[in-house]
């Protein structure tokens, strides 16, 4: 398979694009054991920026062929924009996402960068159109995606190792250690795998696994980029009018209903309480229907107290927890319950009427 991806490079040599003089337009990155951010970059460039799209990839440390390269991305010991030098390794680098304290690796230097003209583009609009999505979206990926690389090639741990140890806290079991940085390390080889004995083949066999690494770590970008694009940014328009609306249904605010359908809510819910913070008690309870169709059950779930956080601002009440049915019916005193999940986080109600009832009822308890 990686005999086969790099024949196909080298028959696809003929199409990539040409610059002013001729020579191919080049892409240069550091051979050797290749890293998630590296990958990400080079794809960014060549799958969403036009002025790179078939661009070819040099991976070498040869600082002669790097400086004969169009861009550098994670190599070179040199971040200049005007120049088309993304490198993040020097002792002097220290820029960061606006608002983000993670120093930036390749894959962050890049996106930061064309991000914008990335994410325009994924809207439909002109490349350089930077209107208030764009800027919602951009911050976004980086926050849910682009950062966690940016944290791994530097070194930099979620939590605060010293304060874990300080508290004495382990982990129960290993959780596999797969995450983005590491799906992208196990497409190099192992150390006992075979290397072909002419170095030009070597490099090639090399190449073609960062090619599948690049192209892997893309895949997953753009499901991100994607699902932000057109399911998230839709969500806000219907989360503010649920938000606008939740004094219909509680007098200080705390019930917001997602009328229809479903949608994410979460992060716009917080953005919302976060840019009125005068406007009443933060919601406790969403209420929404499980289908869009006039006989959906509904469903009733805490707002956490944070986004990835399995503590709730209210849960529901405790006797009602592990209940369903008529047994829930008799303890809660509404008709139409389906249940109510044992960590009180969620329930259900046949009705839109009877799941209101619920987080009325809840309020008061």
């Amino acid at each position: 398979m990686l005999r086969s991806l790099a024949l196909r490079m080298a028959e696809n040599a003929a199409k990539r694009l040409k610059t002013d003089n001729g020579s191919p337009l080049a892409i240069g990155t550091h051979n050797g054991h290749f890293h998630a951010d590296e990958a990400l970059a080079v794809y960014m460039l060549r799958q969403h920026v036009p002025t790179y799209s078939g661009a070819q990839l040099v991976r070498t440390r040869d600082p002669a062929r790097l400086e004969a390269c169009h861009t550098v991305v994670d190599v070179g010991g040199e971040y200049d924009p005007s120049r088309n030098r993304y490198d993040h390794h020097q002792r002097s680098f220290g820029t960061s996402f606006p608002g983000r304290p993670t120093k930036l690796s390749s894959a962050g230097l890049v996106y930061l960068h064309f991000g914008r003209e990335i994410i325009a583009r994924r809207l439909g609009l002109a490349a350089d159109e930077d209107n208030e999505s764009v800027g919602l979206v951009w911050r976004k990926v980086y926050e849910s995606f682009i950062e966690a690389l940016d944290a791994h090639d530097n070194g930099v741990s979620v939590y605060d190792p010293t304060l874990l140890a300080a508290a004495g806290l382990q982990k129960r079991f290993s959780d596999g250690g797969f995450t983005l940085g590491a799906m992208v390390g196990r497409l190099n080889p192992n150390w006992n795998d075979p290397v072909p004995e002419d170095p030009a083949a070597a490099q090639a066999a090399e190449d073609a696994r960062f090619e599948l690494a690049s192209t892997r770590i893309g895949e997953e970008f753009d499901r991100e980029l994607d699902y932000y694009v057109r399911a998230w940014l839709p969500a806000r328009e219907v989360v503010a009018e649920a938000f606008a609306a939740r004094s219909d249904y509680d007098g200080e605010g705390r019930i917001m209903v997602l009328k229809g359908q479903s949608a994410p809510w979460k992060d716009h819910l917080y953005n919302l309480e976060e840019q009125q913070p005068d406007s009443g008690k933060k919601v406790l309870y969403v209420l929404y229907p499980e289908k869009p169709t006039p006989d959906a059950k509904w469903r009733i779930q805490c707002v956490p107290v944070a986004k990835d956080s399995f503590e709730s601002r209210k849960p529901l009440p405790e006797a009602w927890r592990g209940f369903r049915d008529e047994d829930l019916d008799g303890i809660s005193g509404v008709s139409g319950s389906v249940f109510v999940h044992a960590s009180g986080f969620i329930g259900g109600n046949k009705t839109f009427e009877g799941v209101l009832a619920m987080a009325q009822k809840a309020l008061a308890l």
